[in-house]
């Protein structure tokens, strides 16, 4: 991973910044909910308790009878038809009975469904009614009460006999009708709502289940919609928010207000994305259940099924209109230490989704922004810091090519931070390898010329010796010793050379040539010289120009085909080929012959290196001297040169650029 990247991970560390805001924004909207849940639950205390000061008509304690209203009559043929849309809030009796009470401006209506498989039929005037299934009802109006005995040996209309001896207006007989299918049946009858009923029993007893107590029912008050409670509620209930009070077991029995919101301008209310914004990653709380806007009379709700137990309970839930929500808050009714009921207040607003969306906007807007800038400034210090870096690399690379010998000064000597003694470190120790490159470039001519006067002492020290007469055996002797001192003398003299020839090369002049006359002359002097052994140039059609030294380049090529006629085989070949590139020409040679050692590639063109055997006593040494010329003429040339095996046998390649052309004072 490059630096610049690096430094973009360190920027993308950034986005840190917008995740705190954001989870501060949703701290921020949890605290503004818990504060307007506590406002409304104190609200809610409030009419709670003058619910109960002002004695208001609150539900009685307890399970109650609830008599929903029907829009139309309901036609009395002992079928549930007319009772379909009555039907999702039927009430249980026991595990095997329904009821369902309803009434009109005129009627109180009476269904009774009993779930049994098994029948035994009788009338209700039949003496063994009792031990047949039959419905005890019980009603009562005031201190007004009385029994009926329900039963039917068929299907269709029937009567209802009273049990109890007449009680005030209270019917003795009451009309029905009975229907029966194959897993029960049913009761459907009505009474005036004159009777003012309050209270309502009904007894199911199947004979089939076993019955001890045929004559029993569950009485309960009859519960309806309260008008009184209503305008009770409509004259304490606060402003902006819809008040209902729910009897012990849910149903709603009093209502006041609505769900309106303020009207808002268009350009002030939330927007599609922006109530997206706020249920996705604000409002993550909002219960899901549905059926609390209905008007329906049964409320069953989480927070009033836990207001039931006593405990104040709250809930939000996403409003009716976009990008609103609905704060409800439960609490229990208690009267004479008897659960009454719940007040359920439920206050619609779009202040919470305004202010938080508001406050995210504006953080993500300033976390965007701050983002880029951060981004941008890394960025561009990377940039620049890669730069530097890259100078700094560009000027080491060029001082070693040049043998440690720095070509001008290092950059970022005057920075004053860490690059900067960076630099000046690099500086000095280059400067260091420079000055110790030179001693040892120099040490070669040096060391010749003080050799000299000593070799030529031992050299007049031996003739002396052989003058002055040795015994036969100090021949062999004196003899090894003239052989050391000629190859001592060898090596001076290589060394002077190379000294000379590496100021001659550096002293050279250029001049424009056609860099394939100079190849193909040099081949076709080669030719002669190679024996037995092929030499083929390979040319390009065209002059190759170039501004070179032609007598460096034919003095290069000398040496290369000096070293590559004494590897290759008498038969074997040799081949010069010339190509031209894009910044200037390559001159290889290549030879048969054996292949270089790995580890020699490297080195065959330093200074006294050479692959040769060693020389035998009395021959002259090889001094390794031809491919250092052909490295220097390379270097001379702006190039370099290298070497490679190639398949049977070897390739020497100058890389040429040309020299420098020299301005005109």
């Amino acid at each position: 991973m490059s630096l610049r990247q690096k430094l973009l991970l360190v920027a993308l560390c950034t986005l840190a910044l917008p995740v705190a805001g954001w989870l501060y924004v949703r701290q921020m909207e949890t605290l503004l909910r818990e504060g307007q849940a506590q406002a409304l639950v104190a609200s809610a205390r409030a009419l709670a308790r003058s619910l109960v000061v002002v004695d208001a008509p609150l539900p009685p304690a307890g399970n109650a009878w609830y008599v929903q209203h029907t829009p139309s009559a309901i036609t009395m043929d002992g079928y549930a038809d007319d009772w379909a849309s009555l039907s999702p809030w039927a009430q249980t009796l026991g595990k095997n009975a329904r009821v369902m009470l309803a009434e009109d401006d005129h009627w109180l209506y009476f269904y009774i469904d009993v779930r049994a498989t098994h029948r035994r039929r009788a009338d209700a005037d039949d003496r063994l009614a009792l031990s047949a299934d039959h419905l005890i009802v019980s009603i009562a109006s005031g201190d007004d009460a009385q029994r009926y005995l329900m039963a039917s040996a068929a299907p269709g209309a029937t009567t209802a006999i009273a049990l109890d001896p007449e009680a005030g207006v209270l019917p003795d007989r009451i009309n029905a009708q009975w229907q029966e299918d194959g897993s029960g049946f049913r009761a459907e009858f009505r009474l005036p709502r004159g009777l003012r009923l309050d209270h309502f029993g009904v007894g199911v007893h199947v004979a089939a289940d076993g019955d001890n107590e045929p004559l029993t029912a569950e009485t309960r008050p009859i519960l309806d919609f309260s008008a009184p409670l209503s305008q009770e509620l409509a004259r304490l209930a606060p402003d902006g928010v819809r008040v209902r009070v729910l009897s012990p077991d849910a149903w709603l029995v009093a209502q006041s207000g609505k769900l309106d919101l303020p009207d808002l301008p268009a350009a002030e209310r939330p927007g599609w994305f922006a109530s997206l914004v706020y249920r996705s990653l604000l409002a993550t709380r909002l219960d899901d259940e549905g059926g609390w806007a209905e008007d329906a009379p049964r409320i069953d709700l989480p927070e009033v099924r836990e207001a039931l137990l006593g405990k104040p309970a709250t809930a939000w839930r996403a409003g009716e209109s976009r990008g609103s929500v609905v704060l409800a808050a439960a609490l229990p009714i208690q009267g004479g230490g008897k659960l009454r009921g719940v007040v359920l207040l439920e206050q619609p607003s779009r202040a919470v989704p305004l202010l938080a969306n508001r406050a995210l906007f504006g953080l993500l807007l300033t976390s965007f922004a701050v983002l880029l800038i951060a981004g941008g400034v890394l960025l561009l210090f990377a940039t620049r810091l890669t730069f530097r870096l890259r100078r700094l690399r560009n000027a080491a690379e060029r001082a070693q090519d040049n043998d440690g010998r720095l070509d001008g000064p290092f950059p970022l000597i005057d920075a004053t931070d860490e690059l900067g003694d960076l630099a000046r470190s690099f500086a000095r120790l280059f400067e260091v390898v420079g000055g110790y490159t030179d001693y040892l470039r120099t040490l070669a001519s040096k060391l010749s010329h003080e050799l000299n006067t000593p070799l030529a002492i031992v050299k007049s020290s031996l003739d002396n010796l052989d003058h002055a007469g040795l015994p036969p055996e100090a021949e062999p002797y004196l003899a090894r010793a003239r052989d050391g001192v000629a190859r001592l003398g060898a090596l001076v003299r290589a060394m002077s050379e190379a000294s000379r020839m590496e100021r001659a090369i550096a002293s050279a002049e250029a001049e424009d040539v056609n860099l394939a006359d100079i190849v193909r002359g040099c081949a076709d002097g080669y030719r002669g010289l190679a024996g037995d052994r092929t030499l083929e140039a390979v040319l390009p059609p065209g002059p190759v120009p170039m501004h070179v030294s032609p007598e460096l380049i034919a003095q290069a090529l000398d040496k290369l085909f000096d070293n590559a006629l004494s590897f290759t085989p008498p038969g074997g070949w040799l081949r010069i080929t010339l190509s031209p590139t894009a910044e200037g020409a390559d001159v290889e040679l290549a030879n048969e012959g054996p292949s270089l050692p790995a580890a020699m590639q490297g080195r065959l063109f330093d200074s006294l290196v050479s692959l040769r055997d060693k020389a035998t006593p009395g021959d002259a040494p090889h001094l390794g001297l031809g491919l250092y010329v052909v490295r220097l003429v390379a270097e001379r040339h702006q190039g370099s040169a290298s070497a490679r095996n190639i398949e049977g046998g070897v390739a020497f390649t100058l890389h040429l650029k040309g020299l420098p052309r020299q301005r005109l004072a």
